[in-house]
């Protein structure tokens, strides 16, 4: 028997490991990924802003989940009357892989929006390439403002501007100031410019799908650091030289960040199953109905919500890592080995990190902030880590008692990571 895993993210990586756990040795587990590591996503704005170094959090497939054989590749198509995946392997030649169970946890992309100019200057933050293509273009905006000469290009250069108030554009927004102000202290010519970093949302508050009360603690933080916080604001257009927001005002700038959310991996919309929002509809077994041998999870899946009735879980890591280990608990017990289960999860808190010794935080549903929020997010981040997580510490303590590493390596340039992307996972080569 062989059970296939596309994805090896939050949900294909757990669901694996609980196959590993559940099934003999008669059955072969495959994960199908483009990389050979599980991303801990939520530490990806510590990479950008040169805290941590991204070997961290990226966690090895075969080195942690020994016994599951790992394919590299992207998934192309599936022939759910043949079970069979067909894949692209790294190297551009196309493969087949028979299953007898498949789960599909794909992931998701950036969410893309109709605007003019987002697509072709504005970058996403949904892999390293991403993160490592940011960190070096900020460093390199900097240095390139203290070459300057038009005091209206170096204003240009120390402006960033980050779309989208959610997890991800608050964290990223939060880390900037610090690291920008690192880079820009080697450079005596700077020594009184001013950095501007923007934060813009159409929603009317800082993390409009968490707890209000993390929403405010994020939004102090923000102000506290001079970022320019501002809701019920998006951007108009974009040029190469800098945006309009929907407010008329235009902003000069070579940086635009975009974090605006997540659409499912365009996999799922060439299945020819059924999907609601974009998303494959499953059953709250995680079951697609109508295919007994293929199941779903993960960003990729609308997985009905009990506790919410009508309405389908988030588009979260913590949905979708205990949705992977339902899944593989499920596929298991339909190979013979334990029984069903149904998913039904209430969420036991977020946490967001602010950067510096601020977080915003609610274990349990219990608000915190400051140094006790920040000591509840550096401490889940570590439980919830695969791997990695002495050297991740070590990371954090070098950063509290030396300064940040400050240079850029040019590995990744602007071409390899475009938004409009199926894989942002992988830099693009044929730029």
């Amino acid at each position: 028997m062989r059970v296939v895993i596309i994805g090896g993210g939050f949900a294909g990586y757990n669901a694996a490991k609980t196959l590993l756990k559940s099934v003999g040795d008669d059955t072969e587990i495959v994960v199908l990924n483009p990389t050979d590591y599980f991303l801990y996503l939520p530490l990806l704005p510590e990479v950008a802003a040169g805290i941590l170094e991204p070997r961290r959090i990226s966690v090895s497939i075969p080195g942690t989940l020994r016994g599951v054989r790992l394919v590299l590749g992207t998934a192309k198509a599936v022939d759910f009357d043949a079970r069979s995946v067909s894949y692209v392997d790294p190297e551009d030649r196309e493969h087949h892989l028979g299953y007898d169970r498949l789960v599909l946890a794909a992931g998701s992309v950036n969410k893309l929006l109709p605007i003019p100019g987002v697509p072709e200057y504005a970058h996403g933050f949904r892999g390293l390439p991403e993160a490592l293509y940011l960190r070096d273009h900020i460093t390199r905006q900097i240095e390139l403002a203290a070459s300057a000469t038009d005091p209206a290009e170096r204003d240009a250069r120390c402006t960033f501007v980050v779309v989208g108030a959610g997890y991800t554009g608050t964290e990223v927004a939060a880390q900037g100031p610090a690291f920008t102000a690192a880079l820009a202290a080697r450079h005596p010519e700077l020594k009184d410019q001013k950095i501007r970093w923007l934060l813009l949302d159409l929603a009317g508050r800082v993390l409009p799908e968490l707890d209000r009360r993390l929403g405010t603690t994020a939004d102090e933080v923000l102000r506290a650091r001079g970022v320019e916080v501002l809701m019920k604001t998006s951007i108009e257009d974009a040029g190469p030289g800098g945006v309009t927001l929907t407010s008329g005002e235009s902003v000069p700038t070579h940086t635009l960040v975009w974090c605006v959310g997540v659409r499912p991996d365009p996999l799922i919309e060439d299945l020819g199953l059924k999907t609601a929002k974009g998303r494959l509809v499953v059953t709250a077994q995680l079951n697609v109905p109508g295919r007994r041998d293929v199941y779903a999870c993960g960003d990729a899946a609308a997985v009905p919500d009990l506790t919410r009735p009508g309405e389908y879980t988030p588009m979260t890591a913590q949905h979708a890592e205990r949705q992977g280990k339902l899944a593989g608990k499920n596929v298991a017990a339909s190979l013979g080995h334990g029984s069903h289960g149904t998913y039904r999860h209430h969420d036991l808190g977020f946490v967001v990190d602010l950067g510096a010794h601020q977080a915003a935080a609610n274990p349990l549903h219990i608000p915190l902030s400051g140094f006790a929020a920040k000591a509840v997010t550096r401490g889940y981040h570590l439980l919830a880590m695969p791997g990695n997580r002495l050297r991740t510490a070590t990371d954090w303590a070098l950063e509290a008692v030396t300064k940040r590493q400050t240079v850029q390596l040019g590995l990744v340039r602007s071409g390899s990571v475009p938004l409009d992307t199926d894989s942002p996972e992988l830099p693009r080569t044929n730029c």
